[in-house]
């Protein structure tokens, strides 16, 4: 049925998506027969927003789709897509389904190996991308990809010096299935018609912190239910506005930025570039957005290094009205004086102004910050999930927003703890009617990770008294020092991270009679900060070590040792020489560290924490963002914050804040 127009709060589809609409197809056909003229989708280009109607779009998905046919893809077919979020990638996904293929998603900073590995690996047969810096890396790999028999370039700037048979342009491809949709109209019509909810449709990549990111199945009917299931508990309405920032690659936006706006008719809508996000969201307003913690986290970084430049009698009010905010918060209210001395214009600066739904999702993000936004009026809920839960099953319901938890489960979602231990503590398993049927050519990954019909997370987490789930850490990420104590590493890297001068870090303590970090500066920031204090630099590396900028980020982790247990202190510190990096392997795609590498990549510094040493010499290479090597040599300080001992073994216990277990 379509939305109730005497009734526009009601949820659409609510109590479930009938199956003759259950595919991503066969809903946009749907939408465009029951909103025509409305605006389905709005693209900035050169200052200018342009709108496409549901009629457009479905006619744009249908002439991809029928010219993916006269490519030859047909049921079963893996078809690749690389790029920013644009229309043309959006509706490209939705026309590889119309022909019974799967959509491959690659985060498009990917390197040409990991393009490679995943091209190869999936037995990819077309790919479309956006541009020529994404076509080069398909280009450069050449015959090591025998099965990839087209590359469509949506954007043929630069491309003229390209001599690669296999390249085709997306115009070209559009003009073959618009002259077939001529030739018979009826065609696509029956190709949608014989989409089934039943179908593969989506491979997914995972977040990959240990090793190749696998591809998780899912299927369109399930994952469209599940995301209905999801709207049932934040729901949106053709009214409100969704801008697409964060990777349409990842399952996070799939959720938001595909099944949402096809379920409920929102509006998306796509910025011009990166550089210009902040500005066209003020330009949008939306009324719901998705943040990754770090996008959070730097949010805030900057509200409060825009306030130490500011006049004292702003800092004043800032202040004031901050800490009337956050007491209001604390008691399960909202403060009128603190939203209109402060909220009210933070939130329109930010392009939050009509928000009434903002969530963040991928990894925890702090207590500190979390409370730090509800105070100045954003409605954020925390997110939990799993690319193979079809992203989100877990979540803050309504106003029952708690801090320190990932709230609940969904209404078709069952969650347990596997092997509680006598606090409650165990590894976190979920099931529900969307999830992944498995990861594709890997039975022995699905065999592992699905065991009687429930996923295991390998998250370590437990119940609160009010049935909120409380996420630890990853079981494999929870350290245990020397004395038996336990801590979540996370944990303590979410607290540094909200100062505004730390971008990155990294806590270690296992097998360790202490907790040390390593950290890394948020240049942006500290290099406006060095200039207003006239402290001369020239690189990162150099501002890192600066006596001024140790003493900096010094008090910055004792203002958190200061909130911590004595057994949970921060010992020692160093400030990394460079910042952590996706290129360089030690971050994911998704900003996750990944521990692994980052231990034995630097290995010697964090040998140094411990052994009692103050200098350590550097002789690095680091890789440029142009793919130029640069070599560092340099002298790395390391703070000692706190004697150190082996004698503390405090009991046991687990503490709602998800510190220690």
């Amino acid at each position: 049925m379509a939305q109730n127009r005497s009734n526009p709060r009601a949820v659409r589809f609510a109590g479930g998506l009938p199956d003759q609409y259950a595919t991503l197809p066969r809903l946009l056909a749907k939408n465009a027969d029951d909103w025509p003229d409305a605006v389905a989708i709005r693209e900035k280009k050169l200052g200018i927003w342009h709108e496409h109607t549901w009629s457009q779009a479905l006619s744009i998905a249908r002439t991809i789709a029928l010219g993916l046919t006269s490519l030859g893809i047909n049921r079963g077919d893996v078809v690749g897509l690389v790029g920013q979020n644009r229309p043309l990638w959006w509706l490209s996904e939705i026309a590889i389904h119309s022909v019974g293929g799967l959509s491959l998603g690659i985060y498009k900073d990917s390197l040409v190996e990991e393009v490679g590995y995943l091209a190869g690996f999936s037995g990819m047969r077309v790919v479309v991308v956006e541009d020529e810096e994404q076509a080069d890396k398909f280009v450069e790999l050449g015959g090591r990809l025998p099965k990839l028999e087209h590359i469509v370039v949506c954007d043929l700037r630069g491309m003229g010096k390209y001599k690669d048979p296999r390249l085709v342009s997306m115009d070209r491809l559009m003009a073959a299935g618009e002259q077939a949709h001529t030739e018979d109209p009826a065609i696509f019509v029956n190709l949608v018609a014989s989409t089934r909810p039943d179908d593969d449709a989506i491979l997914c990549t995972t977040s990959g912190t240990t090793s190749n990111p696998k591809l998780a199945i899912l299927r369109g009917g399930p994952f469209l239910q599940h995301a209905l299931a999801f709207l049932e508990s934040d729901p949106k309405f053709t009214e409100d506005d969704y801008v697409s920032v964060l990777p349409l690659s990842w399952i996070g936006e799939q959720v938001y930025a595909v099944a949402h706006p096809l379920i409920s008719g929102i509006k998306l809508n796509f910025v011009e570039d990166e550089e210009t996000t902040s500005f066209d969201m003020r330009e949008i307003n939306p009324s719901c957005v998705l943040y990754p913690p770090r996008m959070w986290e730097g949010m805030a970084a900057d509200i409060r290094a825009r306030m130490f430049d500011s006049t004292w009698l702003k800092r004043l009010i800032y202040n004031f009205a901050l800490k009337r905010g956050e007491k209001a918060v604390n008691d399960g209210k909202t403060s009128f004086l603190a939203n209109l001395l402060l909220g009210r214009a933070l939130r329109d600066r930010l392009g939050m102004a009509r928000l009434r739904s903002a969530s963040t999702g991928g990894a925890p993000l702090g207590p500190e910050i979390f409370r730090f936004f509800r105070a100045i009026g954003v409605p954020l809920r925390q997110l939990y999930g799993q690319t193979e839960l079809a992203g989100v099953y877990c979540g803050h319901l309504g106003q029952d927003v708690d801090f320190d938890t990932v709230g609940k489960g969904f209404r078709n979602v069952d969650l347990r703890i596997e092997a509680p231990d006598p606090t409650g503590l165990g590894q976190i398993l979920a099931r529900h009617p969307g999830m992944f049927v498995g990861y594709y050519r890997n039975e022995k990954a699905t065999s592992e990770t699905i065991q009687n019909g429930w996923m295991l997370t390998g998250d370590a987490g437990y119940f609160d008294d009010k049935g909120h789930l409380i996420v630890v850490d990853r079981i494999n990420d929870l350290s245990k020092m020397r004395s038996g104590v336990r801590f979540s590493p996370l944990y303590l890297e979410n607290k540094l991270k909200f100062s505004p001068y730390i971008s990155e870090c990294v806590a270690l303590g296992e097998d360790r009679d202490y907790i040390v970090a390593v950290v890394c500066i948020r240049f942006s920031i500290l290099s406006k900060w060095a200039e207003s204090l006239r402290i001369a630099f020239n690189s990162y590396s150099d501002l890192s070590a600066r006596k001024e900028t140790r003493e900096l980020i010094r008090a910055e982790i004792e203002t958190v040792n200061a909130k911590l247990p004595d057994h949970l202190k921060i010992a020692r510190f160093l400030l990394l020489y460079k910042e952590l990096d996706a290129d360089d392997g030690e971050l994911t795609r998704t900003r996750k560290v990944r521990r692994g590498t980052f231990v034995e990549k630097y290995g010697f510094l964090i040998d140094a924490l411990y052994d009692g040493r103050d200098l350590v010499d550097v002789d690095a290479a680091i890789n440029l963002q142009d793919g130029r090597t640069q070599r560092i040599r340099t002298q790395v300080t390391i703070e000692t914050l706190r004697p150190v001992s082996t004698s503390q073994n405090p009991s046991l216990g687990v503490a709602n804040s998800g510190v220690q277990a």
